[in-house]
C-alpha cells in the first residue's frame, strides 16, 4: 500500500544500512513495530540526528515501501537523554526495549506495549540506582501478562489450592504450584516464599510505587530469573539484553 502516514513511537533499536543510513525499529503507539529506513542518518547534520536514538520516542511521518518504509520527517517528543547517559540505566531500558522488538510485528497490534515502554523508561530516567532491577521485573511481569501470560499467584496453578509454605512456580502453567502437585510438573523450579508476594505486588502497582520502594536486592534478582526462565518457556526470541543484564 502506498502512501505516507504519522505515527507517534518509541525507537527501539537501528541498525547501519550502507554507508549513511540507518534502519530505525521502533513501536507505535497503536502497538504494532515500524521497521523504516532513515536516509542520510549517520551523516554529520543530518536531519535526524538524536531523534533516532534508542529510547527515545517521536512523532513521525513515514512513506511505505515494499519491504521498509522510509522515515521522512522526525520529530522529537521525549528524549531520555538522562537514560543514555547512564550506563546501569542503558542496560535497565535495553531490556526493555529488547523485549518489545522481540514480541511485537508489524501486523499485531498491543497498544498498551508501547504504552508501558514509554512508562517504563520515563521511569528508569528517574530512578536511583537501586530501583533499576526492580523496574525492570515490572515490566517484565507486566508485559508478559499482556501478551496472555500473566502468572497466577493467588494459589496453586494446577489445583487451586494453597502453596504456603514454600510454593514452586510452573514455567508451564505459569504460575505457583502447591507441593503436592510439584512432583508432577517437569517444568517447576523451586521458589522462595518472597518471590509470590513480589510479583503480585509489582504486577497491581504502579511503576512510580514501586521505583519508590524498590524489593531488596535479592528478591529483585530472584524475580529476574524466574521471570527470564517464564518467558524463555514461552518466547520464541531469545532476550539477549536480559540475559546481559543478568550476567551484570
Amino acid at each position: 500500500m502506498s502512501g505516507t502516514y504519522a505515527a507517534r513511537a518509541l525507537v527501539l533499536r537501528k541498525t547501519k544500512l550502507g554507508e549513511s543510513d540507518l534502519i530505525v525499529t521502533a513501536l507505535s503507539s497503536e502497538g504494532h513495530q515500524i521497521r523504516a529506513v532513515a536516509k542520510g542518518a549517520r551523516k554529520p547534520g543530518s536531519r535526524f540526528g538524536a531523534r533516532v536514538e534508542p529510547f527515545t520516542v517521536i512523532d513521525g511521518l513515514f512513506a511505505r515501501g515494499r519491504t521498509l518504509d522510509v522515515l521522512t520527517e522526525a520529530q522529537t517528543v521525549a528524549a531520555h537523554d538522562r537514560v543514555r547517559a547512564d550506563y546501569e540505566a542503558v542496560r535497565a531500558a535495553a531490556v526493555a526495549a529488547d523485549f518489545l522488538d522481540r514480541v511485537t510485528a508489524e501486523s499485531d497490534a498491543e497498544p498498551r506495549l508501547f504504552e508501558l515502554g514509554v512508562a517504563t523508561i520515563d521511569a528508569i530516567e528517574d530512578a536511583t540506582p537501586e530501583a533499576l532491577p526492580t523496574l525492570v521485573c515490572a515490566f517484565l511481569v507486566k508485559a508478559m501478562a499482556m501478551q496472555g501470560l500473566r502468572p497466577q499467584l493467588s494459589g496453586c496453578v494446577s489445583c487451586g489450592g494453597p502453596c504456603a509454605p514454600a510454593p514452586a512456580f510452573s514455567l508451564s502453567g505459569g504460575g505457583t504450584v502447591c507441593p503436592a502437585c510439584v512432583g508432577g510438573d517437569p517444568s517447576a523450579i523451586a521458589v522462595s516464599g518472597d518471590l509470590q508476594g513480589a510479583l503480585a505486588w509489582l504486577l497491581r502497582s504502579r511503576l512510580a510505587e514501586i521505583a519508590a520502594e524498590p524489593l531488596p536486592d535479592c528478591v529483585a534478582r530472584e524475580a529476574l530469573v524466574v521471570l527470564r526462565a517464564f518467558a524463555s518457556h514461552h518466547l520464541p526470541a531469545r532476550l539477549r539484553a536480559l540475559d546481559a543484564y543478568l550476567r551484570g
